[in-house]
């Protein structure tokens, strides 16, 4: 390049720097506001709901943030996330229960288990974009998912059960139920701050670049390759941290977890709660976890209500929940 074109090129990115940084000072009153909230009603919830329902949205809400941080701002749209889900279950059960790996060792497992997964499959998925991405990462999930059907470690369709919760850092014992959620609840306000702070930083907004159009971020010098894999590996990573806590929350590993639906039901999540959005992954976890629970006894008819739910969303909210409220409040949530 030019010595011309890249005094250009750099005067470009420093100015889009620094709008950005002026931008990020103006925005979060509103989102701090929010986080505010968000904290306040979460730690006063167990007191008023089962807190094993809680426990298990909180999982599904990191999920869906994960899930939201590839296709919401790096446009990606993945249609095997729950391989990452499962294996950092599997991996953090066989850790826990076979290998006696304390709680905070057998999360760490499986997490690291996702984001080895997640740069094996990144490697093969990411060269590719727009529908064959999805039916790449689909392909792989599938080939995860018959791999943990047959292996004998999985138990198959029985699953790991029985595992250990066990005590944390060698003090705190997981056993009971409400140590167990602040616990998952730390656990998730950590994914979810990783999450922002990622969006928010410099890699976040070349991210960003790259969705908006790839070709000028490339012109500019950056490698939208290595980008795409990384932000590929950081989901498959905060995926696997929401699949390895869940593991021990409900003390088991199953192929649920692996299955293609569950890529799909974190797909409805994060549309529902607003794409691209902070807080609405989060909302649309919620929301269709609360929806499985209460009417569980409704049979198929669930499945139903979500289809429903799901046309409305987009017909009358195509932002989401999340997206619609931020914009009639006109600040970015």
């Amino acid at each position: 390049m030019p010595v011309s074109e890249g005094t250009a090129a750099g005067a470009a990115v420093s100015q889009k720097t620094k709008s950005t940084a002026s931008g990020l000072r103006a925005v979060p009153r509103a989102q701090l506001v929010a986080f505010a909230i968000m904290v306040l009603l979460l730690v006063l919830a167990p007191f008023a709901v089962y807190p094993v329902f809680l426990m298990k949205a909180l999982c599904f809400a990191l999920f869906a943030c994960a899930f939201n941080l590839l296709i919401g701002f790096v446009g990606l749209l993945s249609f095997g996330h729950a391989m990452f889900l499962g294996t950092a279950g599997y991996a953090c059960a066989h850790a826990a229960k076979v290998w006696g790996f304390p709680p905070e060792l057998a999360i760490l497992f499986g997490t690291a288990a996702s984001a080895l997964l997640g740069f094996v499959t990144g490697l093969l998925a990411t060269r590719r974009q727009g529908i064959y991405f999805a039916m790449i990462t689909l392909a792989l999930a599938q080939m995860v998912y018959f791999f943990y059907l047959q292996t004998p470690f999985t138990h198959g369709e029985d699953g790991i059960q029985a595992v250990p919760r066990g005590v944390l850092f060698g003090v705190i014992d997981l056993s009971n139920v409400m140590v167990m959620y602040f616990f998952v609840l730390l656990v998730f306000l950590a994914g979810f701050l990783l999450v922002y702070r990622i969006i928010h930083s410099p890699f976040g907004q070349v991210l960003k670049a790259i969705r908006e159009n790839e070709p000028r971020a490339i012109s500019l010098g950056y490698k939208a390759d290595h980008y795409k894999l990384l932000a590929f590996v950081l989901s498959a990573s905060l995926a696997g941290l929401a699949g390895a806590t869940k593991a021990l929350v409900f003390q088991l590993a199953s192929l649920t977890d692996v299955h293609w639906t569950m890529s799909g039901e974190v797909v409805l999540m994060t549309l529902l709660g607003g794409l691209g959005t902070v807080f609405g992954p989060v909302v649309g976890a919620f929301i269709l976890v609360a929806m499985e629970n209460y009417l569980s006894e409704t049979g198929q008819w669930v499945t139903i209500a979500q289809g429903a739910i799901f046309v409305a969303c987009v017909l009358a909210f195509r932002r989401g929940i999340i997206g619609e409220l931020g914009h009639w409040l006109k600040k970015p949530l």
